[in-house]
This record gives structure tokens, C-alpha cells and sequence, in this order.
């Protein structure tokens, strides 16, 4: 009778163990997921401020003075 017990014992611990491995799994890929949208968003708003950057740096200086143009 008592080897019934120890057995039944370890296989509810085993099913135990599993779920939690599943758990664990399941929120190691949750975290995985987020950090991956995280990562996307920010490469996609370094790109949109190098684009401003860009677009600042080559736009003609608003302070230039023209040459004047004598006929």
C-alpha cells in the first residue's frame, strides 16, 4: 500500500513540474513578444527622426542672404 502512495505522489509532482515548465514557457514567450513590438516600435521612430533630421539638415538656411542682382 505505501509504494501506491509514493508512486501517485511523484506522478502528480511530475504533472506539476510540467505545468509549471508550461507556464514559465508561456510568459518567457509573452515577454518575448512585447520586446519585440518595443523594439519595433523604437527602430521605427529612429528611422522617422532621422528622416526629420535629414530633412532639416538639408533644407536651404532661412538666415541666407541672397546675392544681389545688378542689371
Amino acid at each position: 500500500m505505501n509504494i501506491h502512495c509514493e508512486h501517485s505522489a511523484r506522478k502528480h509532482s511530475e504533472g506539476l513540474a510540467t505545468i509549471l515548465f508550461i507556464a514559465l514557457l508561456a510568459i518567457m514567450m509573452i515577454l518575448i513578444t512585447a520586446e519585440s513590438r518595443a523594439l519595433f516600435n523604437l527602430h521605427r521612430e529612429v528611422k522617422l527622426l532621422e528622416q526629420q533630421q535629414l530633412k532639416r539638415l538639408n533644407s536651404p538656411a532661412t538666415n541666407a542672404v541672397l546675392p544681389a542682382i545688378n542689371p
